[in-house]
């Protein structure tokens, strides 16, 4: 129902009501009919069935079945060591899931809980969730609105909508019906639950309640979005896939040979295949992933860039587009003066910051010192100050007028003898005051208006005739840079006047213009510079008139700023026709929360890894469903906050820039780590299977292979989490959503380092076996021979091309820390007599070291010999 077309008799006849209100039996059988004024919540999901997710992945399954053979079998440490191995990746997993569920319940405490209503013809406060379609509710200023009301009577009602619209500047409201289509901030006769009544009063019919208002369909469409995969997510699900099947297909291959061909005991048989899953399983490689993350979550945090979730943070480094709210994300919030229009000149932008060459004009009393006359007496607004953000009691636009003024240093002796105050029935204000023994009537307002009581204009050289099409054509210029327009004039009056009414208001001498917005941050045109140049396209989505998105897109540098597009021309497409023209327009005026998420769908359903910033409920839905959704942490309500994958604890567009590089260098030592990882752990499941296929013993336990897969690579990959982003990390585009996490290189790659790294396993071992080493002393030569082999192959992954070994191997004092820890950790399990109990292992000496020290110097040697060879022939294909 569009209830803002009816008139308020209408209203009433649709909702079957009157202007007594309703009696309490009408009330009660309403909440009967229509329920409770409060927002729907969702099942929520307990904690024990979080941790459980976690347990839900193939190769968890392969570990878990792995365990529960090896308990069958009679071997409880081996069973117990598998189970913790599961275990502790999802306590990880578990901890680390750090997504906030609570953004209905912050939707809920937004909602009023009294409300002051008609009922049986009497004033009374009733608690908000009790309220019914056709009550009449008081409105004050200060109140919460409780629900969705159609405005029956206005005094000077003015309403703070900027949660739901996204609207910087309050709207005054008013009862008269609205004969065309309107978007929801132009819907000046309505007012919304949940929003704030910034002063006057009035009275209102309720329309809507609980999940029918605005506020309750932002909380129908988070719950209607799903939870978003990222796309590290995605690949490593897919990595995991290929892992189990290849892994599978192995097993049963291996079960039939040994059977066929080997006489091998069914407990035998067992342990291989046991061993075999254990191998090439990389158990550690979730839990390195969680460590890297976490690094990456902390150095954002240092940057103002808080993480809720980790995956999100390489979400940021495969980002693509991102979409921002205007108002307090790439706007600072607040209304500012940017530009003063007098009778001789233009002073625009930075100049309306006071500067020596300005304050003289304002001591030679000239225009100037009147237009900050008239922003100072004709104002009733007040301002504070704290913690060095502006507060102000009061209309937004005066305060950006007393702000201006404020800065201009004008002392001068001042009295108030008596005002006309602000009225929309004739938009302006006029003040009587002293000023340094003269009395003067100063009158601000709507151009149009002062323009008709007006016969002269201000200038440096005295007064003089006003020139109205100059004046008419500097409102003009203003209104299309999106600037909010007032108009000041003054006159001299006779001492003994006391008193003004309107009809005093004419021969005014017009000062100058005042050009008012909601200025772009400048950090913010500078990040947009810096995403431009990074590949990543910028797209404004805002409540805001047309003509002022349109304006400040420019002046921070989107592209494709000339085609904004508004909600309604939004609602005439299907879903098909928006995927196909979203990515050709950047500005989208007039939106409301379903137009949002709207687009977050079409630009998602065009292959892009879209990120979402806001800071008002009416955001909410749309980060939520983003594959990064970024909130004001300043600035931004609770609802979005909550509905986030990431906080900006400074309300900084810009710190955006600095949490993609940050997340584009946790993706590159993701996948130095992954590159590091996959050949250790499959060179150990090598062992195995060459093992079985020429008849000889398994080489290492399974409690062996878990102390290679957990604790060496675990150390020595978190090194690689703290490698620096390449020199060209930001002025490269992202990359390809669709491209997987291993290409045909990294294929390549991981073969022949796995079958390098076993064979020399397999040389090392024969070498022992043919000097007569015993199988314990053959099994820790072998471990400590893999340990180097992954040591010296973690310095080639340092960097995946080219040669590794540069200057900032020293600044990375942690690959060094972790070198140590891992070789002290080695020597643990090789001299300490406990590690000997649990896993087999027995005193080495220095040649066995030596033997291993070679052999991991081959494996640097062979992979950075094929690394120049592959910079040669094929490093287009990279």
């Amino acid at each position: 129902m569009e209830w803002y077309r009816l008139t308020i008799n209408e209203v009433f006849e649709k909702l079957n009501a009157n202007k007594s209100g309703l009696s309490t039996t009408e009330r009660a059988e309403r909440h009967q009919k229509y329920g409770s004024n409060v927002l729907s919540k969702e099942e929520e999901v307990s904690n024990l069935q979080k941790f459980l997710s976690h347990f839900n992945d193939l190769l968890i399954y392969v570990l878990i079945g792995s365990a529960v053979l090896k308990g069958i079998s009679g071997d409880f440490i081996d069973m117990s060591i598998i189970l913790l191995v599961v275990i502790i990746n999802a306590i990880i997993g578990y901890v680390q899931e750090a997504k906030a569920s609570d953004s209905l319940d912050s939707l809920t405490a937004m909602m009023s809980t009294k409300a002051v209503v008609l009922v049986d013809q009497e004033k009374k406060t009733v608690d908000a969730e009790t309220l019914v379609p056709g009550d009449i509710v008081y409105l004050n200023a200060g109140d919460i609105i409780p629900a969705d009301l159609r405005i029956a009577e206005s005094y000077n009602l003015v309403v703070e909508e900027a949660i739901l619209t996204g609207e910087s500047t309050p709207v005054e409201k008013n009862s008269d019906a609205i004969q065309t289509q309107a978007e929801l901030g132009d819907r000046i006769n309505t007012v919304f639950s949940g929003t704030l009544v910034n002063s006057g009063s009035g009275k209102g019919i309720v329309i809507s309640i609980g999940d029918e208002t605005e506020l309750g369909k932002i909380n129908q469409h988070l719950k209607s979005v799903e939870e978003t995969e990222t796309p590290l997510i995605r690949k490593m699900k897919g990595l995991n896939k290929q892992i189990f099947y290849v892994l599978a297909i192995l097993i049963v291959f291996l079960a039939i040979f040994s059977l066929l061909f080997r006489e091998l005991t069914g407990e035998e048989l067992l342990s291989a295949m046991i061993a075999l899953a254990v191998s090439a399983v990389p158990e550690g490689l979730p839990a390195v992933l969680s460590l890297i993350l976490s690094v990456g979550v902390t150095r954002m945090a240092k940057q103002k860039a808080i993480i809720k979730k980790m995956p999100a943070v390489e979400t940021l480094g495969s980002m693509t587009v991102i979409c921002s709210d205007k108002t307090g994300t790439l706007t600072k919030n607040e209304m500012t003066v940017v530009s003063v229009a007098l009778a001789d000149e233009v002073i625009e932008d930075d100049q309306t910051e006071p500067n020596s060459k300005q304050l003289n004009k304002v001591e030679e009393d000239g225009p100037l010192r009147k237009m900050i006359e008239a922003a100072l007496y004709c104002n009733d607004t007040k301002l504070t100050y704290k913690k060095g953000q502006r507060e102000i009691i009061g209309n937004p636009t005066e305060g950006a007028l007393l702000d201006w003024a404020n800065h201009m240093a004008l002392v001068e002796e001042v009295h108030e003898v008596n005002k006309i105050p602000f009225d929309s029935s004739y938009k302006y204000m006029a003040t009587l005051v002293d000023v340094d023994q003269q009395r003067f009537i100063y009158l601000k307002g709507a151009p149009d208006v002062l323009l008709a009581k007006t016969s002269h204009q201000f200038t440096q050289n005295g007064i003089k005739e006003i020139n109205f099409s100059y004046w008419e054509e500097n409102i003009r210029l203003q209104a299309q840079k999106g600037q909010r327009i007032l108009a000041a004039a003054f006159k001299e009056v006779a001492k003994t006047k006391d008193t003004i009414i309107h009809d005093d208001l004419k021969d005014m001498v017009l000062t100058g213009l005042f050009g008012i917005m909601d200025p772009p941050k400048p950090e913010a045109i500078e990040a947009v510079s810096i995403s431009n140049k990074a590949g990543i396209s910028v797209k404004m989505i805002t409540g805001d008139h047309q003509d002022t998105a349109i304006a400040i897109a420019q002046e921070i540098g989107i592209k494709n700023y000339t085609n904004a597009m508004t909600g309604h021309e939004i609602e005439q497409l299907s879903d098909e026709e928006l995927v196909d023209v979203v990515m050709t327009h950047d500005v989208y005026a007039r939106t409301t929360p379903e137009h949002k998420l709207r687009l977050v769908n079409a630009i998602q359903k065009n292959d892009q890894i879209v990120g979402m910033t806001g800071d008002g409920v009416n955001d909410a839905p749309a980060l939520k469903q983003a594959d990064i959704g970024i909130a004001m942490g300043i600035k931004g309500t609770q609802v979005t906050k909550d509905a986030a994958d990431m906080v900006l604890a400074d309300d900084n567009f810009a710190t955006i820039t600095s949490a993609v590089k940050e997340g584009r260098r946790v993706y590159e030592n993701l996948k130095k780590t992954i590159y590091f990882s996959l050949p250790t752990a499959f060179a150990q499941g090598l062992l195995v299977v060459v093992s079985l296929l020429i008849d000889k013993p398994l080489p290492l336990t399974s409690v062996q292979i878990l102390w290679l897969n957990m604790v060496t690579t675990i150390t020595l990959s978190f090194a690689l989490g703290f490698e620096p982003l390449e020199k060209d990390g930001m002025t490269i585009p992202p990359r390809d959503p669709k491209e997987n996490i291993l290409n045909r290189y990294a294929v390549i790659r991981i073969f022949y380092v796995s079958v390098l790294l076993a064979g020399l396993g397999f040389i090392v071992n024969n070498y022992l076996a043919e000097n007569g080493s015993s199988i314990e002393v053959m099994q820790t030569t072998l471990i400590t021979t893999i340990v180097f082999g992954q040591i010296f192959y973690m310095l080639n992954c340092r960097d995946i091309y080219d040669f590794p070994i540069d200057k900032s191997i020293f600044s990375n004092k942690i690959l060094w820390g972790t070198i140590l820890i891992l070789l002290l950790l080695q020597s643990a399990l090789i001299y300490l007599p406990f590690m000997h109990i649990v896993f087999d292992t027995a005193a080495i000496g220095l040649q066995y070291w030596g033997l291993a020290l070679l052999s991991g110097i081959v494996v640097f040697v062979i992979v950075e010999v094929e690394k120049k060879i592959y910079r040669i022939i094929g490093k287009d294909k990279k």
